[in-house]
């Protein structure tokens, strides 16, 4: 089976590089747009069904995807929601910078470990709850990037753009990467922003290889 995993649109928080996490922002303008943009792209194949983060960004990309795709309303699943970044959600780059200079732990950070702990066994539910189909799961970046570094850990994989796609396929127990942005993608770009990494200072300063 396929499982396509779909960032969400575009924050106030995004735009303001502050660190959401578990906080619940919602779209703004130009999200509600990455998402219409994302969703006319996706209709044109065909999905079995969708699957969000309870989230309020996710969950409206999620909502304006199905309506564009001719699917039922998106069902939630609590396990798939953003890494809590901790101390750091709300935070500004500067902000960070000035609290968590170099190397300093943040308190209440999860790690990228601690997330796929918990989000694949709920990919794995998600995909053998619905064999030889295809399902879209809107998520967000730090889950994304966390199950591209566990399935596909020897690859560097680039920007993860609000409304990116990325196709992974499900056989014999194991996940394994389709396409790092979706060939689809290449059309989505007209709409897309910031990278993860510039948006989150967090996952910059890790991606770098430096632990916050």
């Amino acid at each position: 089976m396929l499982l396509y995993l779909v960032r969400h649109g575009e924050t106030d928080w995004n735009l303001q590089h502050r660190i959401q996490g578990s906080t619940d922002i919602p779209l703004n303008g130009t999200g509600r747009e990455q998402a219409r943009a994302t969703g006319v792209l996706l209709a044109g194949r065909d999905w079995d069904a969708i699957v969000s983060s309870p989230l309020s960004r996710a969950l409206e990309t999620a909502t304006i995807i199905a309506s564009a795709a001719g699917l039922a309303t998106p069902t939630t699943i609590d396990s798939i929601v953003e890494r809590n970044y901790g101390d750091a959600e709300g935070l500004t780059d500067a902000e960070i910078t000035e609290r968590f200079p170099g190397d300093t732990p943040v308190p209440g950070r999860e790690t990228r470990e601690q997330v796929i702990e918990r989000v694949l066994p709920a990919l794995m539910a998600i995909a053998e709850s619905h064999p030889d189909e295809a399902v879209l799961v809107v998520s967000h970046g730090g889950v994304i990037r966390s199950v591209l570094n566990a399935v596909d850990p020897e690859t560097k994989h680039g920007m993860i753009t609000n409304g990116s796609v990325h196709s992974f396929s499900y056989e014999d127990g194991s996940l394994r990467l389709i396409a790092f942005d979706d060939p689809i993608e290449a059309e989505s770009l007209d709409c897309a922003t910031e990278d993860l990494d510039e948006q989150n200072a967090i996952e910059r300063r890790e991606t770098a290889g430096t632990q916050a």
